[in-house]
């Protein structure tokens, strides 16, 4: 039987909401990957809708963690991580790259901070400096458009855009210093939404993939997206195989909780899609 892949997640737990890794452990546990975590913050609730959430910050306890894994020798497949809430915690995780990476190691780096063209309130103008300064030490990085144009300090506007505007961005996001990028929200038409994806390591190739529109917005969809990923990428897949994966598993997602009328501050219902998703990862191989 081939040896369990593994993959340190480091993101904060919101203990209710579905998004960061009470998303990222049971996707990537159901696409059979043993997933070690590193919490960065614990909040009663996400911050997007709810009021009164309770917050503690675990920066302290990081480092630490750590440590104890490399006095056990442990290796990882790949690294990946999300929302971090502060300049001192992407510092520190940057030291944790270095202290965990190996040659055969993947880091992925969801640069979550901004959506629908605004920084979340929780962070500074120059926050995305400091994202910056992580996603070069990425293989991949997984942004949606809003982040894509804070990362390269160009203006944002809404789209529909054109496959000439997405190319560059992909591009550009790349000539940062990661070896792939895959950029969310991505929409050519209106009708049709999606990813992008550009991968340097397969000779610069350029891939899409997309679903129609659904009209409505769930908090936590991002997360599921690049967990979705994550889980392919470790299954062998190319860029683009887990860039079709994680759409076609995030839009299933999206449909089932929008046809069950849910709340769109409590996530998507991705439980459901769990049995199927080493199915759907390799069907994209084909």
């Amino acid at each position: 039987m081939e040896k369990q892949k593994r993959a340190a997640a480091i993101h904060d737990i919101s203990c209710f909401g579905r998004c960061s890794l009470t998303v990222a452990l049971p996707i990537l546990a159901a696409a059979g990957v043993d997933t070690p975590v590193i919490p960065t913050a614990v909040l009663s609730t996400h911050t997007g809708g709810f009021e009164g959430y309770t917050y503690r910050d675990l920066t302290e306890d990081i480092v630490p963690v750590v440590n104890h894994w490399r006095s056990l020798a442990l290796g990882f497949d790949a690294i990946y991580t999300g929302f971090l809430g502060s300049f001192e915690q992407v510092d520190i995780v940057s030291e944790c790259f270095d202290l965990l990476k190996t040659d055969g190691t993947l880091i992925v780096v969801d640069p979550v901070m901004a959506d629908y063209g605004r920084l979340y309130p929780i962070f500074p103008p120059n926050f995305p400096d400091g994202m910056r300064k992580l996603c070069v030490k990425a293989d991949v990085i997984v942004p949606n458009i809003t982040e894509a144009a804070f990362l390269l300090r160009q203006p944002y506007h809404e789209g529909p855009h054109s496959h000439e505007e997405i190319d560059k961005m992909l591009r550009d996001l790349c000539a940062m210093g990661a070896k792939g990028a895959v950029l969310t929200g991505v929409s050519f038409d209106g009708e049709q939404l999606g990813a992008a994806s550009y991968d340097t390591r397969t000779g610069g190739d350029f891939a899409y993939s997309s679903a129609p529109r659904i009209d409505t917005m769930y908090h936590g969809t991002g997360d599921v997206f690049a967990s979705a990923l994550v889980a392919a990428l470790i299954h062998n897949c190319t860029l683009s195989q887990a860039s079709e994966a994680a759409v076609r598993f995030t839009v299933d997602s999206i449909a089932r909780t929008k046809k069950a009328g849910t709340d769109n501050r409590f996530g998507v219902n991705f439980e459901a899609g769990l049995s199927g998703l080493l199915g759907l990862i390799e069907s994209v191989k084909k």
